[in-house]
């Protein structure tokens, strides 16, 4: 199956969607199999590409008007097309620079294998990173890790906004300056205590108790 993604950047409709529709269906994606987002690329919060990665298949193909309008970055683009490749999803760009990407070729598959190495370099790379940053940390006297970005007050802010609807988990998130996974590993979706979440706060009062 064909399955089409499409994305403009403004949120407030000052940007037409139109143009990269007309090239999806014109490639042959019907018109409910397309994905789309009004947002700006650099927003992890992205529901039309979520919905899109869900509804891919093994087999089925994933086209773009431009490959700028798949990934928000380098990294993340690097991350999205290794995971297609591991659920065996082929990638077609219609335009621009990377219209050479067509994994339903043999030309195609060369530049996702690139992809894929890439993405294993970089988290060779990170891993090495890490490695030596704690063992200069060790060989400083210190203890390894860095210190967690969560503090109880952010556990309970955040406790507090999980549990509300309406609150917009990227916008919580760039509020108490942490990632998403830190969130969610400390605080549910519906604003329920994990175990980190509650192993803080049990730590955080016994501090107190010794004050």
């Amino acid at each position: 199956m064909l399955i089409g993604y499409a994305r403009v950047s403004k949120a407030d409709g000052s940007q037409s969607v139109d143009l990269q529709l007309d090239e999806l269906v014109a490639a042959g994606v019907g018109r409910k199999q397309i994905y789309v987002d009004h947002a700006s690329g650099k927003k992890d919060d992205r529901p039309g590409l979520e919905s899109c990665m869900k509804a891919l298949r093994k087999g089925d193909t994933l086209l773009v008007w431009k490959l700028d309008r798949l990934g928000r970055n380098l990294g993340h683009l690097v991350d999205l097309v290794d995971e297609l490749h591991r659920r065996e999803v082929s990638l077609k760009v219609l335009k621009g620079q990377g219209a050479s990407i067509d994994t339903t070729t043999p030309e195609g598959k060369l530049v996702f294998g690139i992809f894929a190495a890439l993405s294993e370099y970089e988290r060779a790379l990170i891993s090495e990173r890490t490695r030596a940053g704690l063992a200069a940390a060790r060989s400083r006297g210190r203890r390894g890790g860095r210190r967690s970005s969560m503090t109880p007050a952010k556990v309970n802010l955040a406790m507090a906004a999980m549990s509300s609807k309406g609150t917009v988990v990227s916008d919580l998130c760039l509020e108490l300056g942490i990632t998403r996974q830190t969130l969610y590993r400390y605080v549910s979706p519906t604003g329920k205590l994990r175990e980190s979440g509650k192993k803080l706060l049990k730590a955080g009062n016994h501090s107190k108790g010794r004050q």
